[in-house]
């Protein structure tokens, strides 16, 4: 079984959105709100999961999650907005 590979992004309590990479993503948003996910998060809870992209391979992730990294705020909030969980 190939390990599935889901980069992601989270809406912080201040509106703010959080672009990461996991291979368990409810094990990694749980991380995040209970303060032990990334410093930026930590002082930003509660985070609610808004999107994520699924990936058979581990560097396609990463180099979605760069380049989701480099999206103004508003092409990530198209994202967002366009977003259903079934495609997830």
């Amino acid at each position: 079984m190939t390990e599935k590979n889901y980069v992601y992004l989270l809406r912080c309590a201040d509106d703010s959105l959080y672009c990461g990479w996991t291979t368990d993503l409810e094990h990694r948003v749980r991380t995040h709100n209970a303060g032990q996910g990334a410093k930026y998060t930590r002082s930003r809870l509660p985070a609610k999961l808004v999107y994520w992209e699924v990936f058979e391979d581990r560097r396609e992730a990463l180099s979605r999650e760069w380049h989701l990294k480099r999206l103004s705020r508003e092409e990530k909030l198209e994202l967002v907005e366009g977003f259903t969980e079934k495609e997830g």
